[in-house]
Protein backbone atom coordinates (compact mmCIF):
# COMPACT_ATOMS: atom_id res chain seq x y z
CA UNK A 1 0.00 0.00 0.00
CA UNK A 2 1.28 3.30 -0.99
CA UNK A 3 0.87 6.19 1.48
CA UNK A 4 0.31 10.04 0.83
CA UNK A 5 1.92 10.48 4.48
CA UNK A 6 4.24 8.55 6.30
CA UNK A 7 2.50 5.30 7.75
CA UNK A 8 1.18 5.95 11.33
CA UNK A 9 3.40 3.07 13.70
CA UNK A 10 1.90 2.07 16.91
CA UNK A 11 5.62 0.90 19.07
CA UNK A 12 3.80 -0.22 22.04
CA UNK A 13 4.72 -2.27 25.37
CA UNK A 14 2.14 -4.58 26.84
CA UNK A 15 2.42 -6.40 30.43
CA UNK A 16 2.03 -5.84 34.38
CA UNK A 17 5.27 -4.08 35.95
CA UNK A 18 3.97 -6.04 39.12
CA UNK A 19 4.20 -9.25 38.28
CA UNK A 20 8.14 -9.94 37.62
CA UNK A 21 9.46 -10.58 34.33
CA UNK A 22 5.15 -10.01 32.63
CA UNK A 23 6.59 -6.04 32.95
CA UNK A 24 9.28 -7.12 30.45
CA UNK A 25 6.97 -5.15 27.50
CA UNK A 26 6.61 -2.12 29.23
CA UNK A 27 10.36 -2.13 30.55
CA UNK A 28 11.28 -2.31 27.08
CA UNK A 29 8.59 0.30 25.12
CA UNK A 30 10.03 2.67 28.71
CA UNK A 31 13.70 2.10 27.54
CA UNK A 32 12.94 2.60 24.07
CA UNK A 33 11.49 6.14 24.67
CA UNK A 34 14.10 6.97 26.64
CA UNK A 35 17.00 5.54 24.02
CA UNK A 36 15.30 7.27 21.00
CA UNK A 37 13.53 9.60 19.56
CA UNK A 38 11.39 8.96 16.84
CA UNK A 39 9.23 11.03 14.12
CA UNK A 40 6.37 12.50 14.39
CA UNK A 41 4.30 9.63 12.63
CA UNK A 42 5.58 7.08 15.16
CA UNK A 43 3.71 6.86 18.66
CA UNK A 44 5.27 5.19 21.70
CA UNK A 45 2.97 3.93 24.26
CA UNK A 46 3.01 2.10 27.09
CA UNK A 47 -0.08 -0.39 26.83
CA UNK A 48 0.29 -2.18 30.40
CA UNK A 49 -2.80 -4.16 31.22
CA UNK A 50 -5.29 -1.81 29.22
CA UNK A 51 -6.72 -4.61 26.98
CA UNK A 52 -9.79 -3.63 24.46
CA UNK A 53 -8.96 -0.03 25.78
CA UNK A 54 -6.38 0.00 23.33
CA UNK A 55 -8.03 -0.84 20.21
CA UNK A 56 -8.69 2.63 18.62
CA UNK A 57 -4.67 2.85 19.25
CA UNK A 58 -4.39 -0.04 17.31
CA UNK A 59 -6.72 0.79 14.53
CA UNK A 60 -5.29 4.12 14.20
CA UNK A 61 -1.77 2.50 13.04
CA UNK A 62 -0.56 1.26 9.65
CA UNK A 63 2.47 -0.61 11.14
CA UNK A 64 2.31 -2.16 14.74
CA UNK A 65 5.30 -2.79 16.81
CA UNK A 66 4.53 -4.86 20.25
CA UNK A 67 7.15 -5.83 23.45
CA UNK A 68 5.91 -8.72 25.21
CA UNK A 69 6.44 -11.23 27.97
CA UNK A 70 5.34 -15.01 25.90
CA UNK A 71 5.78 -18.43 27.09
CA UNK A 72 7.49 -20.01 23.98
CA UNK A 73 9.08 -22.40 25.81
CA UNK A 74 12.85 -20.68 25.48
CA UNK A 75 15.83 -20.16 27.66
CA UNK A 76 14.63 -17.10 29.86
CA UNK A 77 15.48 -14.37 28.42
CA UNK A 78 15.72 -15.38 24.99
CA UNK A 79 14.06 -13.33 22.60
CA UNK A 80 11.56 -14.56 19.16
CA UNK A 81 10.65 -11.86 17.09
CA UNK A 82 7.58 -12.68 14.72
CA UNK A 83 5.81 -10.90 12.13
CA UNK A 84 2.23 -10.64 10.27
CA UNK A 85 -0.14 -13.29 10.94
CA UNK A 86 2.17 -15.07 13.16
CA UNK A 87 1.34 -12.51 15.61
CA UNK A 88 -1.53 -13.50 17.02
CA UNK A 89 -1.22 -17.53 17.23
CA UNK A 90 1.69 -16.34 19.94
CA UNK A 91 0.08 -13.66 21.49
CA UNK A 92 -3.07 -16.25 22.43
CA UNK A 93 -1.01 -19.59 22.22
CA UNK A 94 -0.33 -19.53 26.19
CA UNK A 95 -2.15 -17.56 28.07
CA UNK A 96 0.27 -16.23 30.54
CA UNK A 97 -2.11 -12.84 31.71
CA UNK A 98 -4.92 -11.24 31.79
CA UNK A 99 -3.08 -8.57 29.03
CA UNK A 100 -2.67 -11.09 26.51
CA UNK A 101 -6.18 -12.17 25.90
CA UNK A 102 -6.68 -8.76 25.91
CA UNK A 103 -4.63 -8.40 23.03
CA UNK A 104 -5.67 -10.87 21.13
CA UNK A 105 -9.16 -9.36 21.47
CA UNK A 106 -7.82 -6.06 20.88
CA UNK A 107 -6.06 -7.37 17.23
CA UNK A 108 -9.38 -9.65 16.53
CA UNK A 109 -11.68 -6.20 17.27
CA UNK A 110 -9.41 -4.09 14.68
CA UNK A 111 -9.76 -6.99 12.19
CA UNK A 112 -13.25 -6.73 12.65
CA UNK A 113 -13.52 -2.96 12.22
CA UNK A 114 -11.77 -3.46 8.91
CA UNK A 115 -8.44 -1.44 10.33
CA UNK A 116 -5.86 -3.89 11.16
CA UNK A 117 -2.23 -3.02 10.60
CA UNK A 118 -0.74 -3.55 7.19
CA UNK A 119 2.21 -4.89 9.05
CA UNK A 120 2.75 -6.29 12.48
CA UNK A 121 5.93 -7.36 14.78
CA UNK A 122 5.79 -9.32 17.92
CA UNK A 123 9.53 -9.14 20.04
CA UNK A 124 8.59 -11.48 22.50
CA UNK A 125 10.84 -12.37 25.55
CA UNK A 126 10.73 -15.70 27.46
CA UNK A 127 10.42 -15.33 30.67
CA UNK A 128 11.45 -16.91 33.88
CA UNK A 129 9.64 -15.89 36.57
CA UNK A 130 6.03 -14.66 36.37
CA UNK A 131 4.74 -15.36 40.34
CA UNK A 132 7.42 -12.71 42.12
CA UNK A 133 4.59 -10.52 42.88
CA UNK A 134 5.88 -6.95 43.25
CA UNK A 135 9.43 -8.01 42.25
CA UNK A 136 11.53 -6.95 39.43
CA UNK A 137 12.53 -8.26 36.34
CA UNK A 138 14.99 -11.04 36.59
CA UNK A 139 18.66 -10.99 35.13
CA UNK A 140 17.98 -12.82 32.15
CA UNK A 141 15.02 -10.95 31.10
CA UNK A 142 16.28 -7.82 32.20
CA UNK A 143 19.38 -8.86 30.11
CA UNK A 144 17.09 -9.25 26.74
CA UNK A 145 16.27 -5.02 27.09
CA UNK A 146 19.08 -4.27 25.06
CA UNK A 147 19.00 -6.77 22.64
CA UNK A 148 15.16 -6.00 21.77
CA UNK A 149 15.80 -2.43 21.45
CA UNK A 150 18.56 -3.23 18.85
CA UNK A 151 15.68 -5.25 16.87
CA UNK A 152 13.13 -2.64 17.23
CA UNK A 153 15.32 -0.26 16.00
CA UNK A 154 16.43 -3.04 12.96
CA UNK A 155 12.81 -3.45 12.40
CA UNK A 156 11.92 0.21 12.06
CA UNK A 157 14.51 1.08 9.76
CA UNK A 158 13.02 -1.78 7.95
CA UNK A 159 9.73 0.23 7.91
CA UNK A 160 11.91 3.33 7.24
CA UNK A 161 11.74 4.78 10.11
CA UNK A 162 14.86 7.00 11.17
CA UNK A 163 15.65 7.35 14.90
CA UNK A 164 17.79 9.39 16.62
CA UNK A 165 19.81 8.49 19.70
CA UNK A 166 18.73 10.96 22.66
CA UNK A 167 21.21 12.59 24.69
CA UNK A 168 21.57 11.97 27.97
CA UNK A 169 21.37 15.53 29.34
CA UNK A 170 18.61 15.92 27.61
CA UNK A 171 15.56 16.61 29.51
CA UNK A 172 12.36 14.36 27.87
CA UNK A 173 8.25 13.45 29.70
CA UNK A 174 9.03 10.29 31.04
CA UNK A 175 6.62 7.50 29.48
CA UNK A 176 5.85 6.23 33.45
CA UNK A 177 5.77 8.18 36.37
CA UNK A 178 4.56 8.45 39.79
CA UNK A 179 7.69 6.63 41.18
CA UNK A 180 6.83 3.11 38.37
CA UNK A 181 9.52 4.24 36.15
CA UNK A 182 12.00 1.46 36.04
CA UNK A 183 14.77 2.99 38.03
CA UNK A 184 12.41 3.78 40.44
CA UNK A 185 10.30 0.76 40.92
CA UNK A 186 13.52 -1.64 41.13
CA UNK A 187 15.39 0.44 43.57
CA UNK A 188 12.57 2.08 45.95
CA UNK A 189 13.41 1.00 49.78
Amino acid sequence: MTHARPPRILVIGIGNILWGDEGFGVRVVEAFHARFIAPENVTILDGGTQGLYLVHFVEECDRLLVFDAIDYGLTPGELKIVRDAEVPKFTGSKKMSLHQTGFQEVLSAAELLGRYPEKLALIGCQPLDLEDWGGPLTEPVRAAIEPALDAAATLLAEWGVTLSARREDEPFAALLANDIDHGSYETRA
